[in-house]
C-alpha cells in the first residue's frame, strides 16, 4: 500500500491534475507553471503532510518498514522528522490559496527530497521500501528542480 500511495501522490495525481487543468483552461496555461503547481501541491503538500502525520502518529512504521530499525528509541527521531514534514507539507498545501508561495514551497520540498534521496543513497543496506524511497525522492526532486530552473529563466 505504501508504494501505491507514493506513486499516486508523486506521479499519477500531479499528471492527472496537469492534464485536466490544461484541457479545461483557455488559453492554455504555461506548462511549466502547471508542472510546478501540481507537483508542488501533490508531492510537497499532500505527500509530505501525510508522511508527517504518519511519522508523528505511527513513527514505528517509518523506523521499521523504511529503515529496518526496530529499536523503540528511534521513534522520537522519526517523530521529529514528522514535524518537519508536516511543516513543509502545510506550505505545499497552501499554494492553492496563495499561488505566490509555489516557488518557495517547491524550493523547500525539492531540497527536502534531494537531501532525503541522498540520505537513502548513502545508507548502506537498504530495504526494498528504502530503495523505492530513494528513486521516488530523487525523481520528484528532479521534477521540482526542473520547474525552478524553468522559472528562473
Amino acid at each position: 500500500m505504501y508504494i501505491v500511495g507514493v506513486v499516486v501522490l508523486l506521479f499519477v495525481a500531479p499528471l492527472a491534475s496537469i492534464v485536466i487543468e490544461h484541457s479545461l483552461s483557455s488559453p492554455a496555461p504555461d506548462l511549466w507553471m502547471l508542472v510546478g503547481k501540481w507537483a508542488t501541491f501533490w508531492a510537497v503538500g499532500v505527500r509530505l503532510f501525510n508522511a508527517g502525520v504518519m511519522q508523528t502518529v505511527r513513527p514505528q512504521f517509518t523506523a521499521s518498514s523504511i529503515f529496518g530499525i526496530a529499536d523503540p528509541a528511534a521513534r522520537a527521531i522519526v517523530r521529529e522528522v514528522g514535524f518537519g514534514n508536516l511543516s513543509i507539507g502545510v506550505l505545499g498545501l497552501a499554494i492553492l490559496a496563495a499561488p505566490a508561495w509555489t516557488v518557495p514551497a517547491a524550493l523547500a520540498g525539492g531540497l527536502y527530497y534531494t537531501l532525503a534521496g541522498f540520505g537513502h543513497l548513502f545508507h548502506g543496506a537498504r530495504t526494498s521500501k528504502e530503495r523505492f524511497a530513494l528513486v521516488s525522492d530523487l525523481t520528484i526532486a528532479a521534477v521540482l528542480a526542473a520547474f525552478l530552473f524553468a522559472r528562473a529563466l
